[in-house]
């Protein structure tokens, strides 16, 4: 089944309004989290704890219809605890393969700073092909297959910062904020009416719908001006004065990737500067390194890249004018 891209923008749309069911009041950073999600890529949530993270991930893969895997990681965690290892078994006098959590639909990987880099590592074939090696053997992961990582900006003790190798890895990194008293007042409301505390949201696809709508974001029309404009703001990190390392071409990539299923959210079969800058800074701010000495100046990779943005001139409209999109109500 070929999905059109109206039918995507449905779909998107009841798949946020199943997890925000959930998730109270962080409409926006679901929108990029599953923009994400529809772009292929795999999705870092740092955030303070106790702001949902956790239930966001487990509320996606019940909307998404994903197999759903959770890898508590830990400073003991090995890296055979994520991609399985080979067992002997005394009935056949063979090694046979037990798979790990990676075999998976959506993993979600909690506070993933908090084991050693070799076993971060072991996320990285996985996220970037697809795929484990184990004992010189390659096994394909399923597919659609996505990390939903979670990491705690506080209590550095004890953890151990992810590499920008493979922070690069993540196509978004996205924070949630602590919630309005109106909305937390919401949060409270719901646990006393369902007087339970597990929440569940309905299925609205499965794995094939998913991938089927992954295929249609990628018709999403992009004019070369706005492609430009994703190398522009790119190259300009690369410049800044403030910033010791700036993005690499996966940065533009990233943002071309992102602003196509974003613009789908918001119904249009093609993307506009706004798109871009809606997700440039869950797609650039972990992908910079500010200079050490500007760390005491409250000089940030979002103040960064928020210059980026009023520095960088938008594109203007094509000659042929603008396209006329699906514009949902």
């Amino acid at each position: 089944m070929t999905l059109t891209l109206d039918e995507v923008a449905a779909r998107a749309t009841a798949i946020l309004t199943e997890v925000e069911r959930a998730v109270v009041g962080k409409r926006q950073s679901l929108e990029i989290v599953l923009s994400g999600i529809l772009a292929g890529g795999h999705v870092l949530m740092e955030d303070f704890p106790g702001l949902g993270k956790t239930l966001a991930a487990r509320s996606f893969a019940q909307a998404l219809g994903l197999d759903f895997a959770r890898a508590q990681f830990t400073p003991d965690l090995l890296p055979s605890d994520l991609t399985g290892s080979f067992l002997y078994d005394q009935r056949s006098h063979e090694f046979t393969f037990r798979k790990g959590p990676l075999f998976t639909g959506l993993l979600l990987a909690d506070e993933i700073n908090r084991t050693p880099p070799k076993t971060q590592s072991a996320l990285l074939e996985a996220m970037q092909e697809g795929q484990v090696t184990v004992e010189g053997e390659t096994f394909v992961l399923p597919k659609p297959f996505h990390v939903l990582a979670t990491a705690n900006p506080v209590e550095y003790e004890g953890t151990y910062p992810l590499p920008e190798a493979q922070l690069d890895r993540f196509l978004l990194r996205v924070s949630f904020g602590y919630p309005t008293p109106a909305d937390e007042w919401e949060v409270l409301q719901r646990r006393m009416a369902r007087q339970q505390e597990a929440q569940v949201v309905a299925s609205v696809t499965d794995g094939a719908g998913l991938i089927e709508m992954q295929r249609a974001v990628e018709t999403v029309t992009v004019d070369a001006g706005v492609g430009q404009y994703c190398v522009r703001l790119v190259g300009a990190t690369r410049t800044h004065q403030n910033l010791l390392m700036g993005a690499s071409p996966r940065a533009s990539l990233a943002l071309l990737l992102t602003s196509r299923a974003y613009a789908v959210l918001r119904g249009r079969d093609y993307v506009t500067p706004e798109d871009v800058k809606a997700v440039a800074h869950a797609a650039l701010d972990h992908r910079v390194t500010v200079r050490p000495e500007l760390w005491m100046n409250d000089v940030s990779a979002a103040s960064v890249v928020d210059s980026v943005l009023s520095s960088v001139p938008i594109p203007a409209a094509t000659e042929t004018g603008p396209r006329t999109g699906f514009e949902r109500p």
